[in-house]
């Protein structure tokens, strides 16, 4: 270590540590905190927000960060240390162009706004939710605004936050290709959508034995329960304090048996990513995943590529029968396989299958480009939501809370995430295509062995953390760069087979 980045070294660890916090917060916040504390609690989190920005943003790390960045000092750096410089370069271009002020305040109001979203939701008024979506939307391209260089446009600035590899030129071009392609073969198969039964999934099914069930899958699939816990919020979502001590969340529907169990096996590819991250990286800059595509292809790889094959499910069907054997007993392992596969347009982006998907997202993402490109309101956003749906899926909501309420990441600004789970489940299944030359997958799987699935993730991937991108992490494991054709093959032999077109 040089003695540059030695006296870096407790700058960062003060970042991390009241980072750390705002994570805690955040966690609580949507799963124990009552509704009534978000307006007080958002002033805590106002004044963690500002010691974190201090914490980098101030004189002594600009010039040790400038010094680190010049050759004769990174020549003395290890390849670890080089990658931290190169993060913190990255947040100091996020954060030092915006007021101290307006990064607290912009803090305190997500801290709010999350609340306010899901009471919205829960009430179906999007009116109510919309004042706090406007000032989030405006701060959000004040903050682009700042950052803006040569011919970047404000969108592109956002999208980079979360995947340096997949800017507007390229998800433009991945969409464009889904859509030629993916949207006639979902069309083809609405007409057969009859043909799976899947009215089992619709019958009660016990809240308190869908937790037991859902623990058991988190730990089958490897979640480690020394390390991490399970929560339940409004929407399911993955956070980490480090990778010892990892949390999950889940959204229990007593009509609906899929959707909390596909949600924990989601969320458990999430924390396996977080789990297995080095301990040498964890707790540094570079302690996350490579962005938030590689993070979600691992989430998405669990849950549709593994866990929707019939291979995952031979080894535990029986269990998951002998869980509700009044609603399943004579419903064949075959039977159940088809259901989870059914494909057919659908309103709600957490309930959609592998098929139509990706169409949500890009629904999503044009709704993005449109607001950073000033040609929408916030009070258009209902009206174009459901002219998007019409138009891609050929349904319209009925409600807003099946329709522009139904995400939270805006509620959080998190704009510029949705692509993720786009490119995140193109990943997986180019993934699968490299793993299957490489070890007797489907095998394993039918055997329930998962560890050596989990182990080849862990090394090629989750315990490199933040240290090389998505495109970097491809090409070491498949010897290539992300390529879409991977994802459209895997979609149409899966649906063409399992609808016999």
């Amino acid at each position: 270590m040089s003695k540059t980045f030695e006296k870096l070294q407790p700058h960062l660890e003060k970042s991390m540590a009241l980072q750390t916090a705002r994570n805690l917060f955040d966690w609580d916040d949507q799963t124990a905190a009552p509704f009534e504390a978000a307006d007080y609690t958002s002033k805590v989190i106002g004044i963690l927000s500002d010691e974190y920005m201090k914490s980098l943003i101030n004189d002594e790390v600009r010039k040790l960060l400038k010094k680190l960045q010049d050759k004769k000092e990174q020549e003395e750096l290890d390849a670890k240390e080089k990658a931290i410089v190169k993060e913190l370069a990255k947040i100091y271009d996020q954060l030092e162009s915006v007021p101290p002020e307006e990064y607290r305040a912009f803090s305190e109001l997500t801290s709010v706004a999350s609340r306010k979203w899901a009471k919205a939701k829960k009430d179906n008024r999007f009116e109510d939710f919309a004042p706090y979506l406007k000032k989030i939307i405006d701060y959000k391209k004040k903050f682009a605004g700042y950052r803006v260089k040569g011919d970047k446009r404000p969108y592109d600035i956002l999208l980079s936050d979360f995947d340096e590899c997949f800017l507007m030129k390229e998800l433009d071009e991945f969409f464009d290709r889904v859509k030629q392609e993916i949207i006639p073969l979902l069309k083809e198969v609405a007409k057969k959508a009859d043909t799976i039964d899947k009215s089992y999934n619709y019958l009660s099914y016990d809240i308190e034995k869908q937790r037991e069930f859902c623990k058991y899958l988190a730990g089958y699939v490897g979640f480690d329960f020394n390390r991490g816990v399970i929560a339940e919020s409004e929407h399911p979502f993955t956070t980490n304090l480090h990778n010892h001590d990892v949390r999950i969340t889940d959204r229990y529907m007593e009509n609906n048996l899929e959707s909390a169990m596909f949600s924990m096996i989601h969320e458990s590819g999430h924390a396996l990513y977080e789990m297995n991250i080095d301990d040498a990286l964890t707790q540094t800059l570079v302690g996350a995943g490579a962005s938030m595509g590689m993070h979600e292809s691992q989430s998405r790889f669990y849950e549709n590529v593994l866990g929707r094959s019939t291979e995952f499910w031979e080894p535990i069907y029986e269990k998951l029968v002998a869980t509700y054997p009044e609603n399943l007993s004579d419903i064949s392992l075959e039977h159940f396989i088809k259901g989870i596969n059914k494909a057919a347009p659908s309103l709600i982006r957490t309930e959609a299958d592998e098929l139509s998907y990706c169409i949500h997202i890009i629904i999503r993402y044009e709704i993005e480009k449109m607001i950073f490109a000033d040609e929408v309101t916030v009070e258009d956003l209902p009206k174009v939501w459901n002219q998007k749906y019409q138009e891609y899926m050929g349904i319209t909501p009925t409600t807003d809370t099946e329709g522009i309420l139904q995400d939270v990441h805006w509620s959080f600004g998190e704009f510029g995430y949705f692509p993720s789970y786009a490119v995140g489940t193109a990943v997986a299944s180019q993934l699968y295509a490299c793993m299957k030359e490489k070890m007797p997958l489907e095998e394993y799987l039918k055997t329930g062995n998962l560890t050596p699935i989990r182990e080849f993730l862990r090394d090629s991937i989750h315990k490199h953390g933040a240290i090389k991108n998505t495109n970097e992490l491809l090409k070491d494991v498949c010897g290539e760069d992300f390529r879409a054709e991977y994802y459209v093959n895997y979609l149409k032999e899966k649906y063409t087979k399992l609808y016999n077109l």
